[in-house]
C-alpha cells in the first residue's frame, strides 16, 4: 500500500466505533440531586432526599467502583466505611463539576487504571495523540464549513498527516501548521466591527482571544473533572509534555474540543450579539456583569444537546466530554485498541 494511503487509511480508521467495543461501565455512579443524601442499606447504595425516606435511586452495592457527587449532596459515613471495604472512591465536584477532592480508600481500582496511564508511553501513546489531533483538525475544517468560509485543501491534508505522523515531532508539527491555517481564516467568521488577527495569551491582546482564553479554561476544566471521575490523572499527558501544575492529559484531550466546543461557543457569544465590545474591561477581561452572563450562556450551552455523531443518540455537550474520557480510558487501560475522538463531519 502506498504511503499516502496509509495516511488516510490512519486518518479515517479512528472515526470507527465498534458496537462491540463497548461503551461505558455500569461501575460509575453520579449524583446531582441537591440537598440529598447518599446511603448504604441492605447492600444497595441509596439516594434519598434530605430528611426523606423516598429513595431517588438505587445501585447494587457490589457492582459500583466510583461514586461521583456534586454540590450539596452529603454522603454518610456507612457510605465510606463500604467504600473503605469495598474498595470504592468518592469523588467531590461543586455543583458546576470543579474537582474538590477525593475519598480514596486503600484497596481501590484507580492504581490498576494510573499504572497503565504511567505505561502508555512510546507507540501507544503516539497513537492516540494522532488520534486526537486528527479529530481537532477534522473539526476545525466542519466549523468552517458551518460558518460559509471555504476550508483550505491543506486542511485536508494535514488532517490525513497527523494519522501517519512517524513520531511525536512531527505530529506536534502538523497540528502547528494546521492551527496557523485556521485562524488564518477565523476572522471570516465574524461579523462587523469585530476582527481576529492572530492567537495571543498571556494575556490575550484584544477582546476575542479573551474570549477564546476564557472559553478553553472552562471547558478544560470540564476535561479535568471527567478524567478525574474516572480515575485518569489529567497531569500526566500522551502529547504535551509534563511540567509542574501543568494538566497535560487534560490539554490532550481538550484539543478535539477547541474548535467545535469552545471557538464555536466564542462566535456564537460575538456573531448574536450576546457579547460586544462594552462588555469587556480596559484590561480585556470580562466586566463583572458580564461575567454572570457569561456564565448563564455557558452552562446553557453546555447542557444543550446533539446527535452524536457515532452512537446515534441525544447526548449534552458536558456528558460528551465524559464519554470521551470513557473512551480515553479504555484506550489507555487496553480494553480499546483505538482510541475515539469525537468528530463531527458536517
Amino acid at each position: 500500500m502506498p504511503e499516502s494511503d496509509r495516511a488516510i487509511e490512519g486518518a479515517e480508521a479512528f472515526r470507527v466505533v465498534r458496537a462491540s467495543e463497548g461503551m461505558f461501565d455500569d461501575d460509575v455512579i453520579y449524583v446531582s440531586a441537591q440537598k440529598s443524601r447518599v446511603r448504604a442499606e441492605g447492600g444497595r447504595i441509596t439516594v434519598t432526599p434530605w430528611g426523606e425516606k423516598e429513595v431517588l435511586a438505587s445501585f447494587p452495592m457490589e457492582k459500583v467502583r466510583t461514586i461521583n457527587v456534586f454540590g450539596s449532596v452529603s454522603v454518610s459515613s456507612s457510605v465510606l466505611t463500604k467504600c473503605q471495604e469495598n474498595g470504592m472512591a468518592v469523588n467531590y465536584f461543586t455543583y458546576y463539576g470543579r474537582y474538590e477532592g477525593s475519598f480514596v480508600p486503600v484497596h481501590n481500582t484507580i492504581a490498576g487504571v494510573r499504572r497503565h496511564q504511567y505505561g502508555c508511553t512510546g507507540n501507544r501513546a503516539l497513537r492516540i495523540a494522532r488520534a486526537m489531533i486528527g479529530g481537532k483538525i477534522r473539526n476545525s475544517r466542519t466549523l468552517l464549513s458551518r460558518k460559509h468560509v471555504p476550508p483550505s485543501a491543506r486542511l485536508k491534508e494535514l488532517e490525513q498527516s497527523a494519522g501517519g505522523a512517524k513520531n511525536m515531532g512531527a505530529l506536534r508539527s502538523v497540528e502547528g501548521e494546521a492551527a496557523g491555517i485556521y485562524f488564518a481564516s477565523l476572522n471570516e467568521c465574524l461579523i462587523e466591527g469585530w476582527t481576529f488577527e492572530k492567537r495571543t495569551r498571556r494575556p490575550p491582546e484584544d477582546h476575542i482571544n479573551a474570549l477564546l482564553s476564557l472559553t478553553y479554561s472552562m471547558v478544560l476544566n470540564e476535561v479535568i473533572s471527567a478524567l478525574r471521575q474516572y480515575n485518569l490523572d489529567p497531569f500526566l499527558g500522551v502529547m504535551h509534555t509534563d511540567r509542574h501544575g501543568r494538566p497535560a492529559l487534560a490539554l490532550d484531550l481538550l484539543e478535539e474540543f477547541r474548535p467545535i466546543f469552545c471557538d464555536a461557543f466564542a462566535l456564537r457569544l460575538v456573531n448574536q450579539r450576546v457579547l460586544t465590545h462594552d462588555d469587556f474591561k480596559e484590561d480585556n477581561h470580562l466586566k463583572d456583569a458580564s461575567f454572570k452572563k457569561y456564565l448563564s450562556q455557558y452552562d446553557s450551552y453546555m447542557k444543550e444537546e446533539f446527535r452524536h455523531p457515532h452512537f446515534k443518540y441525544q447526548v449534552s455537550r458536558r456528558r460528551a466530554i465524559i464519554m470521551q474520557a470513557i473512551l480515553l480510558r479504555k484506550a489507555i487501560t487496553g480494553e480499546m485498541k483505538v482510541y475515539h475522538p469525537l468528530v463531527f463531519m458536517r
